[in-house]
């Protein structure tokens, strides 16, 4: 696939390619072009294989719009969306592995349904615990 036109609505990266169809993916997966101005998301150069965004040090390959993962699911697009939240320490204290953690967020794993309902229970409880505190 060969990318020619590409525009930005939303969080989403749109693009269209030499065939004329069109594709798209969540910027939640760059959180630099997430947070660009628009003159920063402008100023790209579409490669042999890619998008380079230089001054953004930010690349996307053409071969990503066609993932079936173009947008994060919701598991996902919380972890995304709050990168306060400190990965590794969330997994140690439910006992999961920091990197199989990281992989199901990235979207390398899926988790199971029971999987998510241990993370969702414990990130359920620690806004509980955030709700409650009074200073």
């Amino acid at each position: 696939m060969k990318i020619t036109e590409i525009w930005f609505s939303g969080d989403m990266i749109c693009c269209r390619d030499e065939n004329g169809q069109q594709h798209m993916q969540s910027l939640l997966w760059y959180p630099r072009l997430l947070s660009a101005t628009e003159s920063e998301r402008n100023d790209y150069t579409i490669g042999f294989d890619g998008i380079h965004w230089r001054n953004l040090d930010e690349d996307i390959s053409f071969e990503s719009f066609e993932y079936e993962d173009a947008v994060p699911s919701s598991f996902q697009s919380f972890f995304l969306r709050h990168r306060e939240i400190n990965v590794s320490e969330v997994a140690k204290t439910i006992g999961i592995n920091v990197s199989l953690l990281r992989n199901y967020i990235n979207g390398d794993k899926r988790p199971s349904q029971e999987r998510i309902n241990e993370i969702l229970s414990y990130l359920h409880r620690l806004g509980k615990e955030y709700s409650e505190c009074t200073f």
